[in-house]
């Protein structure tokens, strides 16, 4: 521990901001690093605690406590503290394969956990990460460095998602031939077009795409698996097969004149756009520019898609939530290191604030019905108020239409921000792998093996919807499972 009195010396100071009314110009990245003598002053605050939940990727209450990847924070942030960053480097890309997408995209749990924030605020863990990693592209120590020995195994990787890409670089430095296959234009997944680009800068994953190349990682972009090439092929051409093709398909909402013009599901609408800042040429992307926008659901997509629309100019943007709305401070049932279940005022909830004056989210309330007018295009959304309550006898929580609570608001277009159902299952029959009840692939038990012999499934369409650092520790750990079945044995970490 290089300062052991770091944590009482110094405040937590973060990133500037460039200003919502300024940032939402453009789908730029906003976030203004510090100097490099801030940053290390920023790790001092790292207490090497001894007991360093950060790093711990437990689950308590269904939610992640510390790092999933196990991140040696405590290690890394002491490096960094001392100026040696090319040791710091070491230690973090020995569990993380891409910090330049989680120092960006992830809600850190690590900082939820951190020892520090028990009484003060937790260490800028998510931020010295970035630091650390772009310090290492800027000095030439993120450039390609292929395997020098190749083990002639080869293995099929169908979907480029975190999962994917980690089980790809991770299969590849172990020396085995690694091709990728995605159905969109460019690898990426759900980092490139899922998230929008000021969240996640795509030259960051293009940058990240040509080095994995460059080691000699081969991916095939507009191969739709299971309807352009199939499994049976596959499997005859590679000596195995892992299937990291995200939990996809999105959940409806079932109300009266779902049918009219103008309700798209989010992932459609966030893809869309980025395809059209990527390619001004690509017109087939959803304008919201004058229009009155409704995004239904409270998470990060849904807050992405008010972000999104702000910048594209909408009129109005409103995001309707069917929880009550979060307390401001922790309750006794939910204690540290558990993550803080506490309101959240997002990047894009923020922009709306200053845009239209008011928070855009509206609690406990759902859709009762979509009305469009005669050429069948929507024009309102009819809402009810909705009251939670718990059974005496299951103790769950219920939810109860509050009776003459309807209003109705004017609105163009509908974004679905209700999260997912599972894995497409047209790859799933291809492949003839059995699912859970829940629509993921079902594996062996503590394997990721699938019920097909050297089949395999890793990420969201093995879990479920969850975060990227889980994708990526699954694609880690598949990677160990499946070297290991090629090999006889791993030397993965």
């Amino acid at each position: 521990m290089g300062k052991p009195s770091g944590f009482m010396d110094y405040e937590r100071e973060e990133n500037l901001e460039i200003k919502p009314l300024e940032r939402i110009k453009n789908f730029d990245e906003f976030h203004v690093p510090m100097s490099e003598e801030e940053r290390r002053v920023q790790a001092s605050r790292c207490m090497d605690c001894g007991v360093p939940f950060c790093q711990s990727g437990m689950m308590i209450g269904g939610m992640a406590s510390g790092c999933p990847l196990n991140n040696m924070c405590p290690e890394w942030n002491d490096l960094l503290y001392s100026g040696n960053y090319e040791l710091a480097l070491g230690r973090l890309l020995k569990t993380n394969n891409f910090p330049e997408f989680t120092s960006r995209v992830c809600p850190a749990p690590c900082e939820a956990a951190c020892t520090c924030g028990l009484h003060d605020s937790p260490v800028s863990i998510k931020e010295n990460e970035n630091a650390i990693i772009e310090y290492g592209y800027e000095h030439g120590l993120m450039d390609a460095k292929p395997p020098k020995v190749r083990t002639g195994k080869t293995v099929a990787i169908v979907g480029s998602g975190p999962s994917g890409l980690a089980a790809a670089d991770q299969l590849n430095k172990r020396g085995h031939l690694v091709t990728v296959f995605e159905r969109e234009d460019y690898p990426g997944g759900l980092l490139m077009y899922g998230i929008p680009n000021m969240k996640l800068d795509k030259s960051v994953i293009e940058r990240k795409i040509k080095c994995m190349e460059e080691e000699g990682v081969v991916f095939k972009t507009g191969v739709n698996v299971g309807k352009d090439i199939h499994a049976a092929q596959l499997r005859e051409q590679f000596d195995r097969v892992i299937l990291t093709c995200g939990a996809s398909h999105p959940r409806d909402i079932s109300a009266s004149g779902r049918e009219a013009k103008g309700i798209y599901f989010a992932v459609d609408y966030l893809t869309r756009v980025t395809k059209h800042l990527r390619n001004p040429g690509f017109t087939d992307y959803i304008d919201t520019k004058g229009k009155n926008v409704l995004v239904i659901g409270g998470g990060d997509t849904g807050n992405d898609c008010v972000a999104s629309a702000i910048r594209q100019g909408a009129n109005q943007v409103v995001q309707m939530e069917m929880m009550p709305k979060p307390p401001l401070e922790r309750a006794e049932s939910n204690p540290w290191p558990e993550w803080p279940k506490v309101l959240k005022t997002d990047y894009g909830q923020k922009e709306a604030i200053a845009v239209y004056g008011s928070d855009p989210r509206i609690y406990e309330t759902t859709v009762k019905e979509f009305v469009a007018d005669a050429k069948g295009n929507l024009t309102q959304v009819k809402g009810v108020r909705l009251h939670w309550t718990t059974d005496e006898k299951t103790g769950r929580r219920k939810m109860e239409v509050i009776p003459d609570s309807e209003y109705v608001m004017d609105i163009d277009i509908v974004l679905i921000a209700a999260g997912f159902l599972g894995c497409e299952k047209y790859v799933t029959t291809d492949f003839s792998i059995e699912l859970t009840d829940a629509a993921n692939v079902k594996t062996k038990p503590d394997s990721y093996e699938t019920s097909e012999k050297g089949v395999y499934a890793a990420g969201d369409m093995h879990r479920g919807q969850s975060l990227v650092v889980w994708a990526i520790r699954e694609g880690r750990e598949v990677a160990k499972e499946v070297d290991c079945d090629l090999m006889g044995y791993t030397n993965l970490d």
